[in-house]
C-alpha cells in the first residue's frame, strides 16, 4: 500500500503530463469543430445555365463556410437517387438540389425528410407531394406567356398573318409543360392572326431539335414565327434556318419572328446582332443565392415559403440597350 508521501510524489510527476494531455484534447476539440456539409445534386452541367446555377451555389456555400459534396447525375434519375441517399449516409447537413423531373425526386425528398435533412429543390420543382421542400424557381409560365406576347404584338404590327412554330422540351419536366402552356395561352388571342402550324417534341435534345425545325420548315415553307422553350435549342434553330436560306436579321425582309426562353449567352449574342426577337430571362444567379439562403434559414428553424420565385424579365430588340446587360448570359454573348 502506498504510503501519503509516495503517493504524493507521483502526482507531482504525472499531473503535469495529465493536464497537458487534457490541454491538447481540449485544443483538438475546438479546432475540429464541426463544419457544415451541403450535398448540391445537379442532373447535368450540359447548359451555360446549369453552369451558372452550380457554380453560383459553389461559391455562396464557401462564402459562408460550408463544405460542399458534388454530384452530377447525366440525365440519370436513378443515378441522382443513389448521390442523394450517399449525401444522406453521410450525414449531410443540407441538399439542394436540380432534379432530373418533377417524378423522381419525390423519393429523394421523402428520403431526406426522413432523415430530418432540409432539401432545396434549384430551377425545377417537384411534382405534387406531402412531403417538406422548398423550391427556387423562375415563373416558367407567366415569363413564357409575356415573351410570346411581345413577340405577338410584332406581328400585329406587320398587317400579316403567320404560320408558328413551338419547340418543346421534355414533357416529364414541370418547366417544359409550363412553357408549353403559357405558349399556348398567349396565342390565343391572336387566333385570327398567328396559326400554330408545328410543334416540335424535343426532349431536350438539339439532334431531335435540328431534325424537328428542319421538316418542320419543309413541311411549311411559310412559318414566320418561332418559339423555342429553352436558349440551349437555339444553335439547332439557327442551323435550320441557314440551310433553309431564312436566318435573317429582324431589320431584314423576311425576318422569321423569333423568340426563346433562358437568358443564356448563345440568346444574348442573336439578340445584339438581330436575330432574336425576343427572350424570357430567368435570373439563374439570383436563384442559386437564394437557395443557399433558404438551407442557411432552413437549419435556423426560420420560416421559408415552400416556394420561392424569379419573376425575370421580358427582353426585347426594343429594350435590349435598357435591360439587355441583366440577362445572365449577357458575360457569355459579349465573349
Amino acid at each position: 500500500m502506498l504510503t501519503t508521501k509516495a503517493m504524493k510524489n507521483i502526482l507531482r510527476k504525472t499531473l503535469p503530463l495529465v493536464l497537458a494531455t487534457l490541454f491538447i484534447i481540449g485544443g483538438c476539440t475546438h479546432s475540429s469543430k464541426h463544419q457544415p456539409i451541403v450535398g448540391v445534386a445537379f442532373e447535368s452541367l450540359q447548359s451555360e445555365g446549369w453552369v451558372v446555377g452550380f457554380e453560383t451555389i459553389k461559391h455562396q456555400l464557401a462564402k459562408r463556410n460550408f463544405e460542399v459534396l458534388e454530384a452530377i447525375a447525366n440525365s440519370d434519375a436513378n443515378r441522382q437517387y443513389e448521390q442523394v441517399n450517399t449525401f444522406i449516409s453521410r450525414k449531410v447537413d443540407g441538399i439542394i438540389i436540380a432534379p432530373v423531373d418533377a417524378q423522381t425526386v419525390i423519393p429523394m425528398i421523402k428520403a431526406a425528410n426522413d432523415a430530418n435533412i432540409p432539401i432545396v429543390l434549384y430551377n425545377r420543382p417537384p411534382a405534387e407531394n406531402d412531403a417538406k421542400w422548398v423550391a427556387v424557381v423562375n415563373d416558367n409560365y407567366a415569363l413564357t406567356k409575356a415573351t410570346v406576347e411581345a413577340m405577338a404584338q410584332l406581328a400585329l404590327k406587320s398587317h400579316r398573318t403567320y404560320k408558328a412554330m413551338i419547340l418543346i422540351g421534355s414533357l416529364t419536366d414541370f418547366n417544359a409543360v409550363q412553357r408549353r402552356d403559357g405558349f399556348e395561352d398567349a396565342l390565343k388571342p391572336y387566333a385570327g392572326t398567328i396559326d400554330v402550324v408545328a410543334r416540335i417534341s424535343t426532349d431536350w435534345n438539339q439532334e431531335k431539335a435540328l431534325a424537328g425545325v428542319t421538316n418542320a420548315l419543309q413541311a411549311h415553307p411559310d412559318i414566320g414565327f418561332i418559339f423555342s422553350s429553352s436558349d440551349f435549342m437555339l444553335p439547332s434553330v439557327e442551323s435550320a434556318l441557314k440551310a433553309a436560306g431564312k436566318y435573317k436579321k429582324f431589320t431584314e425582309p423576311d425576318h422569321i419572328l423569333l423568340g426563346s426562353f433562358d437568358g443564356d449567352g448563345t440568346a444574348y449574342k442573336m439578340m445584339v446582332e438581330g436575330y432574336l426577337d425576343a427572350d424570357g430571362a430567368q435570373d439563374l444567379p439570383l436563384e442559386g443565392v437564394a437557395s443557399v439562403q433558404a438551407i442557411a434559414d432552413l437549419r435556423e428553424g426560420k420560416k421559408v415559403p415552400q416556394t420561392i420565385v424569379d419573376k425575370g424579365l421580358v427582353v426585347t430588340q426594343s429594350n435590349l440597350n435598357e435591360i439587355g446587360s441583366q440577362m445572365w448570359g449577357s458575360r457569355f454573348g459579349q465573349k
